[in-house]
Formats: structure tokens, C-alpha cells, sequence
């Protein structure tokens, strides 16, 4: 599904691409599967209690999409993992403040994601530098993204890689990643618009 929505929006021409027209169904972006938004409440009240089970259960549901997330934006396994983990552990250190109301999952991709851009600039990713395929467990739930697009998230900036992991892998709405990165939803959208743009070859290499 990732990589037809991927094509779908990179084929569109520049004055008809509109974000907005290819919303991920609600499956795709909210809580993890199989857990009902009260039961999340539920177990996210029980961790700020102090529960090791429920803090388990929340890293159980939640670490691997954070960890996909920072792969596919610092291009680096180790690194991701790194991130992944420090995340989850920012996450648990602040959840007394936490709005047990609102699903965990898009706050802790918030805090993995930001926390990507971050590393990526940090370390000034070379542009030649492309992502490389590890370890099948090393990548959690990689298996739907083409060497090809691989390639091709390795050469945005990160800024642009971000914003379309969270939008056509993750299954945000521009909003949504508006409020996760602290931008506007005009920016947001434009760097969707260079973003697929950029990606338009490797989109191709991979259709062929």
C-alpha cells in the first residue's frame, strides 16, 4: 500500500497533486493494531501509575512503527534503534504530563521523528550516501519499501524525507504532521509537493 500511494501521488502532474486526495484510510495512521483507543487510555493510565506490565504493553505496540519511522528518516539501523529507544524512554519520562485522551503512537513518532531530523542533520547525511539494506531484523516492517525508494528517501534532505515517511509510510495528514513538527500546513504540503517530486525516478525505477 505504501509504495502505491507513493507512485500514485509522485504520477499526479504538479497543479492537480493535492495531498489531501490521498488520505491513508484511519487503519493505516491511528493506534496500533489491534488496540482499541480506550484500551490504549486504559493501558497509558496504568503506566502512569507505575505499571511495568502496561509500560511493556506500550512498548510492545508502539517501538516498532517509532523505530521504522527513524530508519527510514536517518537511513541507519543502529541509529534508528538508538532513537527508537531514547524516544520511548523520553516518552516515558514525561508521560505523568501526557493527555491520556489522545493516542500514544502519534506522540512518541513526534518525539522519534524530530529527534531523526535532528541526527540527520547532526550528521550531515551526504547526499551520495544511499540507504542501505540490513538486516531483515534489524528493519522491522520494511519489507513494503523497494531498494529503489530506499534510494531515493536517502537523497531529501531530511526536513523532506520526514514529512513524507510520516504522510505515505506512516499515514499522517499534512495537519497532523503540521502539528508534530511545528510547521505550518503549507509547509508541510510543499515539501510533500519536492519531496515526490524528487522521488518521481525511483518511483519509476521501482513500477519497472
Amino acid at each position: 500500500m505504501s509504495r502505491t500511494l507513493l507512485a500514485a501521488a509522485a504520477g499526479q502532474s504538479q497543479a492537480t497533486m493535492r495531498a489531501e486526495s490521498l488520505r491513508p484510510t484511519t487503519a493505516t495512521r491511528r493506534s496500533a493494531p489491534g488496540l482499541s483507543s480506550a484500551r490504549e487510555s486504559a493501558v497509558v493510565r496504568e503506566a502512569q501509575r507505575g505499571s511495568s506490565e502496561a509500560l511493556e504493553e506500550l512498548f510492545r505496540r508502539h517501538w516498532r512503527r517509532a523505530h521504522r519511522a527513524a530508519y527510514l528518516v536517518v537511513g541507519d539501523s543502529a541509529a534508528a534503534e538508538d532513537i527508537a529507544q531514547e524516544s520511548f524512554l523520553a516518552a516515558i519520562r514525561a508521560l505523568d504530563r501526557f493527555d491520556r485522551r489522545r493516542p500514544f503512537g502519534p506522540w512518541l513518532h513526534r518525539i522519534a521523528v524530530n529527534r531523526s531530523i535532528d541526527f540527520a542533520r547532526a550528521r550531515g547525511l551526504r547526499r551520495e550516501s544511499a540507504i542501505a539494506e540490513p538486516p531483515a531484523a534489524a528493519t522491522p516492517s520494511s519489507a513494503s519499501i523497494s531498494d529503489e525508494l530506499r534510494r531515493g528517501l536517502a537523497e531529501l534532505s531530511p526536513e523532506h524525507r520526514a514529512v513524507v515517511v510520516l504522510r505515505y509510510l506512516l499515514g499522517y495528514t499534512p495537519g497532523e504532521i503540521g502539528e508534530m513538527l511545528g510547521l505550518p500546513r503549507g509547509t508541510v504540503n510543499s515539501r510533500l509537493r519536492r519531496g515526490l517530486d524528487s522521488l518521481r525516478p525511483a518511483i519509476e525505477e521501482a513500477r519497472e
